[in-house]
């Protein structure tokens, strides 16, 4: 697999430090898979990992928090730049099957995967997504209910999105964000023995699994984010305490 070079359609700050990318680009994508991104020749040497956030005919979009030198270059792109990707990357996960009520619980840029899934899952759908303080992904996001926090108390319940998350009604729950939340996610989804399925994140140099730098424990040992994942079985994963 070799990376191809794509046209910028837009790259706006939807948020403080928060940017939706959008490329030009026919894919065909599974949700959970992501892609390596960079808009560089030189430094920094690794392109950057991004999961797809939406996609149209012609067309992929990502959503991406600057933090540091690869997205402040990201950020600086205009409309008709490009962009060197290389993907779709990762399992993904087969949606087809899916049926009953599906909970989908996001923390700060980790929504940005589930704005897919939602898009493309048929069956009943209800959002759970927590933030700092500002709102930000959820233009045209197809759900039945959405269920906001913000730890500000600017928007929604004021405290994090497990606080009023209960998985007790939902036949799958499919979570992405940062690991102490999806921790507990995964806690309460097994007092209520309801299946689960974790978007994992991770520092990424290859992309394809060459590397070993984006492994996580699981009960069988470490396992590659990028090429065994990034979607893996709740019970699957084994979080520090």
């Amino acid at each position: 697999m070799q990376y191809s070079s794509l046209k910028v359609l837009e790259n706006r700050e939807v948020a403080k430090n928060i940017f939706k990318l959008k490329l030009e680009g026919k894919y065909n994508v599974k949700p959970g898979q992501f892609f390596m991104l960079r808009s560089w020749e030189d430094e920094p040497t690794l392109s950057r990992p991004f999961s797809i956030y939406d996609k149209g005919e012609n067309y992929i979009s990502f959503l991406y928090e600057v933090k540091g030198k690869g997205t402040e270059k990201l950020a600086k792109l205009k409309c008709q730049d490009t962009v060197k990707v290389l993907g779709p990357l990762g399992n993904g996960m087969d949606i087809s099957r899916i049926k009953g009520k599906v909970a989908l619980v996001g923390g700060g840029i980790g929504i940005a995967p589930l704005f897919y899934f939602a898009k493309k899952i048929e069956a009943h759908v209800d959002i759970y997504f927590g933030f700092r303080d500002e709102v930000y992904g959820i233009e045209n996001l197809k759900c039945k209910n959405l269920y906001i926090s913000t730890e500000s108390g600017k928007v929604g319940y004021k405290g994090y999105i497990t606080d009023i998350f209960n998985p007790f009604d939902y036949n799958l729950v499919i979570t992405c964000g940062p690991l102490a939340m999806m921790k507990k996610v995964k806690d309460v989804c097994k007092k209520t023995a309801t299946p689960l399925y974790l978007l994992m994140e991770s520092k990424m140099a290859c992309g394809i699994g060459a590397c070993l730098v984006c492994t996580c424990k699981t009960k069988d040992g470490m396992k590659r984010v990028c090429k065994d994942g990034p979607v893996f079985k709740g019970e699957e994963v084994v979080f520090d305490a």
